[in-house]
Order: structure tokens, then sequence, then C-alpha cells
């Protein structure tokens, strides 16, 4: 079926004719439409105030460009500075405010050129390039917002980096004319020459109020802490340098001080140390018999022998990550403000510290915890098993009633034998996901895999078949309380034995409390983290060797880092293995209990400390006891002792 058209030169008349006033009205209308657009494209190009760009690169705009800013002798000074500040005195968080990202906005300044009455510059170098490159990295960060009613950080566009070329009192001057100056609050500096030979000062001379400072020549006396940051002075010098790789195998020394012209105080306490600790302290110098130069500039030498300076750190990740360039320091900078203000979601130590080789961002630590609730809700039951498969099959099928099971991960540690078929595993309503162990490790269940996406993880081992799902779901519902603390259930402690002079492993029924086996225990997955990477010593090989004690080895590590006991939930205290017989149940062997009285006595050496809290404490259900209705009790299945 077709349909016809009128067609005129200009093609089909696809839309009737408009009356000659609806016409007149509708040109007229887009003609303001269009001559609105041109309007604001010609002001996108048209110069704008410094105050709406957010460019800060001088190869797009020279400083000559600035408006000019006289100051009239009159014009008010700020104070000397409050050594008193601190973050909940001097800096109002509440501007910051909450945001999804936990991210300050920083806001920086319109650059201007301030003069004196007689149009005498307050700097004689004007904007350096190192702080230019400061401002360039900062504004293209996410820190950045060019919209001051949002910023919660603001950096004047004044160069204070080396004090010998600042005028003092002009550019206090210039400080407090800034329209959101308010006595310095939340205004951040940057300073790393606080003055030059013969008078080295700790702190910047300019007076500036309450605002915080980042300086590169604190002292005791003049850093303020936890609220100022002390920051790296950066060297020109440093662009071209190539630092090496750490090698592998243990580092010849355990200090090593490469500053050259130190005070002769500070020098004679390095020499003392030297002498004390020997080989284990390298202390470097200026080397005298090099022609000076360039090359010189570069060498430290100690006892004749020449070393490549700054290549004998051997700290290129440090280097790289927050001294290499100003952009590193100064976002390095912002960082630390950042995780004073969002204390929650701060960086955590093996994130400042470590090269990022561990994937540790996807687990926060309890010990910093989150006041929002965490990403992935419910609990990660992991279960270590070899060869006893009805048994695992029964705790798969039991664990799986309990609501709050996010997934279920098999850690198969039988390399000699596969894991069954998968259409003989027993149907559940999560996900249900069988790792395969490159070796038949008892620390293989503590490793942080990457399929174990909640913070809460239950260690469980394949023949603990007589838990209810309510004491499972109790357990977690405790755990939850108290994240940073090894919830379980069965319980045992540790006693110091007199006649011996050492620890011994206690099993028996008594009051007291000192560990939880993870045999069934809930637990934050960060401590597999800690477990896995930054246990002490050879703790973890040993007990890989002697297939004996993770559990104990985790009790140690939880109390060391937390300085808590457990928490035993329940009555129940047998816990009875069907298939379990002399041959493959470490728990029923003769020489079980003595090799769990060295691991003690092991840890406590290698840890240098007994960390183990003992306390008589243990979580039950709320009218556990109580002679109700079981329909009004939230956990009515809790077993008998």
């Amino acid at each position: 079926m077709y349909t016809s058209g009128k067609y005129s030169s200009r093609g089909p008349a696809l839309i009737p004719r408009m009356k000659t006033k609806h016409r007149i009205y509708y040109i007229t209308l887009f003609s303001v439409v269009l001559l609105g657009l041109i309007a604001t494209g010609m002001f996108q190009f048209w110069p704008h105030s410094i105050e709406s760009t957010a460019d800060w690169t001088l190869d797009k705009r020279s400083v000559h460009d600035a408006p000019l800013i006289r100051l009239p002798v009159s014009s008010p000074i700020p104070e000397r500075g409050d050594l008193s500040c601190r973050m909940h005195t001097c800096f109002d968080v509440y501007r910051c405010g909450y945001n999804p990202k936990n991210r300050i906005k920083v806001y920086i300044y319109p650059l201007q050129r301030f003069v004196d009455e007689l149009g005498v510059p307050i700097s004689s170098t004007g904007l350096s390039r190192e702080y230019n490159d400061l401002l360039s990295a900062i504004s293209d960060s996410d820190f950045y917002t060019d919209d001051v009613t949002r910023a919660c950080l603001f950096i004047p566009s004044i160069d204070v980096l080396n004090q010998n070329s600042l005028r003092i009192r002009e550019t206090a001057q210039a400080l407090a004319m800034l329209p959101r100056w308010d006595k310095g609050m939340n205004h951040l500096l940057f300073n790393m020459l606080p003055g030059g030979p013969p008078d080295y000062n700790t702190a910047l001379d300019v007076p500036r109020d309450r605002a915080l400072l980042a300086g590169g020549g604190f002292s005791t006396w003049t850093y303020r802490q936890g609220y100022d940051v002390s920051i790296p002075v950066y060297s020109p010098l440093s662009a071209d340098v190539d630092l090496p790789e750490r090698q592998p195998g243990p580092r010849h020394y355990f200090i090593l001080s490469s500053q050259t012209a130190i005070h002769r105080e500070y020098r004679a306490e390095l020499e003392r140390l030297k002498e004390e600790n020997g080989e284990a302290l390298l202390l470097l110098d200026k080397c005298s018999n090099l022609s000076q130069g360039a090359a010189s500039a570069r060498k430290r030498c100690y006892k004749g022998q020449v070393y490549d300076y700054p290549q004998i750190l051997q700290a290129r990740w440090f280097w790289e990550a927050y001294f290499s360039s100003m952009k590193a320091i100064g976002l390095t900078t912002l960082q630390i403000i950042n995780d004073r203000i969002y204390p929650y979601a701060a960086r955590t130590y093996e994130q400042w510290n470590n090269p990022p080789v561990v994937k540790w961002s996807s687990v926060n630590s309890p010990l910093f915890l989150p006041l929002i609730p965490p990403r992935a809700p419910g609990f990660t039951a992991v279960v270590l098993t070899y060869d006893r498969v009805e048994s695992l099959f029964r705790v798969i099928t039991e664990i799986s009633k309990v609501p709050s099971l996010a997934k279920l991960l098999v850690v198969w540690n039988n390399q000699n034998k596969s894991p069954p078929e998968e259409t003989l595993w027993p149907k559940i309503s999560v996900p249900l996901k069988v790792v395969r162990t490159k070796e038949n490790k008892l620390s293989n269940r503590f490793f942080p895999y990457d399929e174990i996406e909640t913070e809460a993880v239950l260690a469980i081992d394949d023949d603990i078949i007589m838990l209810t799902s309510d004491e499972l779901q109790f357990g977690y519902e405790v755990w939850r309380e108290f994240p940073d603390r090894l919830v379980g259930y069965p319980g045992r402690l540790h006693l110091w034995d007199h006649e011996m002079g050492k620890w011994k492993y206690e099993s028996e029924w008594t009051n007291e409390v000192s560990m939880v086996l993870t045999g069934a225990a809930f637990y934050h997955k960060y401590f597999n983290y800690l477990y896995t990477y930054k246990m002490p010593g050879d703790i973890k090989n040993w007990v890989d060797a002697h297939m004996n004690c993770e559990d104990i080895a985790m009790n140690f590590l939880v109390a060391n880092i937390t300085g808590k006991a457990p928490i035993k939930v329940t009555p129940r205290k047998k816990f009875k293995c069907p298939e379990c017989t002399a041959i493959d149940g470490l728990s029923l062997d003769q020489t079980h209990m003595v090799e769990r009285s060295e691991c003690i006595n092991k840890f406590a050496s290698v840890f240098g400390t007994m960390p183990l809290k003992v306390v008589e404490h243990r979580a039950d259900p709320v009218l556990y006891k109580d002679d109700f209705p079981e329909k009004l009790k939230s956990f009515p299945n809790i077993g008998s002792l």
C-alpha cells in the first residue's frame, strides 16, 4: 500500500505549511535562540577572568597576563601562627561534608600579581616552575573543583616554596587579602625552604594565622602534630634519576644515612649508633677525593668506598610514589589530609607502605571500621578438605541452611585426587566454588582468595557437621558486632607451666578462654592478608612443615594486632568427627597436645611477647535458657554442651 505526497524543489512536503503569523513567531524565536548560542560561543572564547579557569599550565597562559593587585601599606597582617592548632580546633571539617567518594574538594585561587604601593613585587621570582607543576597536578586530579562554594580546602596561587625569594610582610598581607582567608581556616600553604644559610629556619616565617603548612624543614618545636604535613624537599636534579629495583634477598644494612653537612651533634649521634650496630647502619658522607661538579654531587663515600647516589637507597617505589616530582608530593599531601577528614575511608598501612603487589584494594581493615554498611552482606564459608567427601557434603548441606550464607568456597587440598564431578555435589541456593591448591598446606585455608567477596569469613573443617543453622547464624550476628575479633565455637586456653617454665596448651573444660579454633570460626577477611603476607618470622612455614597449629597462629596474629581476646559463642564444646580415625585424625594423635604446646612457645618466641588474652566470657542468644515458647526465640536450635 502506497501513499502519495507533494514534492517541491526542496524535497517532499512532509509537514503542512504553517500560517504566516505562526511562521513569523517561530522564525523570531529561532533567531533569538541562535543569537544566544552565538553569544555563548563568543564568551567561551573571550578572555575570562582567571577566577573561572582551571588551566594551570604556564605554556598556555603567561603569568604576566594575571591581574595586578596593589597592597596598601595599611593592609592587615595575619597572626604569626597558632602553634596549638589541631584538626579539631583550626579546621572546619563540616565544610567538607559527606560525599560518596570520601574525597575532599580543593579550590585553587586565581593567579594574581601582588605588588606594594611602589609597584615592587612581593616575590623576586613570581610563580616558580615547581609551584606551577604542583598547582597543575592538583587541578588535573580528582581533588580539584573550580566551584569555590564546594571547596573543603583552599590553596593560594601565591608561591611560598622558597622563603628566601619572599618579602615576608607583604606576602602575609597578600594572604590576608584572599576572599576566603578567614584567619587561614582550611587554607594550605606549601613551603620547602623556610630559610637559608646561615640562619636555617624550621618553619615558614610568613605570618599565616591558622593555615595548614606542608613544610620541608620542621622541627619538633614547629611541627603541629596531626595538623601540618611534613613533605620532602624536591630537587630539579631528580628529574633524570633512574633508581634500580630492589634486589632479592636480605638487606645488607637496616639503616642508611646519606645526608651531607649534618650538624656535628647529629653526626656524633649517628657515629655512636654505628659503633653499637656495626654493619646494620651504613653512614655515608660527601666524598673528599673527588673533583667538584655534577658527578660528585651524586656520589657518597664511606671509608674510601664510593657509592652512587641516590641509587644506593634501593627504594624505587617510595621514591616514585612520594618523592620524585612536585605532582607526587602535592597529591600525597592532599591524600594525607583526606585521610584525616575521612578516617573511616583512610588508606591502610599496607597501602601507604607496600608496593601494589598484593590486592589490598579489595579489603577494608576491621581496625578502622567504616561507618557505613559493608558492600557485600553475609559471609563466605571456606571449607578446607582433603579426602572426606561424605562428611564434606554433609557440612555443605548444613551450612547451606544458614540465612546469611552468601557463598561457599571449598579448598581442595589433595593434589593426588580430583574432586568429585560437578553432578555429585549437593544442590544449594548460593554459589559453590571449588579451588584446587598446588600443595597440601594448612595455611591454604587462610589464603585471600579472589572468590571471597564478603568481609565476613567462616572457616570450617570438613568434619564439623554438628553445628546447627541457628548456631552458625547467631555466630555471624555476634561477629557483626565485633568484626575485629575471632568469633568461634571450640574454645581453648593457654597456661603457664611453672614446673617446666614454659607455656602449655589446654583443652579441658574451664571457665576461661584465650583461643577459638578456626575449625569453626568467623573472622574478617583482612586477616587472611595479614596471615599470608605479614605473619612474623617463619611461623607460616613452620605451620606448613608440621601440618599443625594454623589455628593457634591465627589467634596469635589477631590478638597481637587488636590487643583483644576472641569471643566464644554458644555453650557447645564437643565436636565429633564420625569419619575420623586414629590414622587420619590429627586431633587424635597422641603427640597432638605436646605439639600444640610447642606451637604456643614457638609463636610466643617469634612475636617476642604473649599476645593471647584470657577471658571468662561466652556469647549466648537472649532467652536461650528462659522458659519461653520456641517460636518467641530468634535462635531456638542452640545445642547443649
